[in-house]
């Protein structure tokens, strides 16, 4: 039992040290499209290496099939939790952005001052339309024709479902 928590700890630290690789050579050599889909995809290509690593080392390890499987799991697991987290998060959050604002400011900063700093730099600093579009434009979710930007399918699904769900399942009574 000691020896597979070892394994599964081993595995972890494998896979954090892959995707670190990968994820630092991805944004540092080649074009990011969309932050969320670029270290999505980099969570897998570690995943498939670690994978194959595994595999080589099949005899090596005692590792029956359904543990194996459940290894992937987890760590597929992380891989997105990771790629949402960080990479995601801090790119479109506004209480990041809120926090690196005041930090510019000498870590202080008149609180009628944010609204201002909100609507006027926030948009074009981070060139949020820009952003957003891509982003949509590669999920498949909108087109483009000419200047016009509509809906697809896949949009409409998209829309469908989050309006039912901010309707039906999102807190009523919240602070916020």
């Amino acid at each position: 039992m000691q020896n597979k928590f070892i394994l599964l700890t081993l595995s972890i630290f494998i896979y954090l040290v892959i995707l670190l690789a990968i994820y630092l050579v991805h944004i540092n050599f080649f074009e990011v499209q969309v932050i969320l889909y670029s270290a999505l995809l980099d969570s897998l290509v570690a995943l498939i290496i670690f994978a194959l690593i595994g595999l080589s080392l099949k005899n090596k390890i005692n590792l029956n099939f359904f543990e194996s499987i459940l290894i992937i799991l987890f760590l597929s697991l992380i891989g997105y939790s990771l790629s949402i987290s960080l990479p995601t998060v801090i790119d479109r959050s506004l209480s990041f952005y809120f926090l690196e604002k005041i930090k510019q400011h000498n870590g202080a900063i008149e609180k009628a001052s944010m609204r201002d700093i909100f609507t006027n730099d926030y948009v074009d600093e981070y060139k949020l339309v820009e952003i957003r579009i891509t982003e949509q434009l590669e999920s498949g979710t909108i087109q483009l024709d000419g200047s016009c930007i509509s809906l697809t399918k896949r949009g409409y699904l998209i829309v469908k479902f989050s309006n039912f769900f901010r309707k039906n399942l999102l807190a009523n009574k919240r602070l916020i």
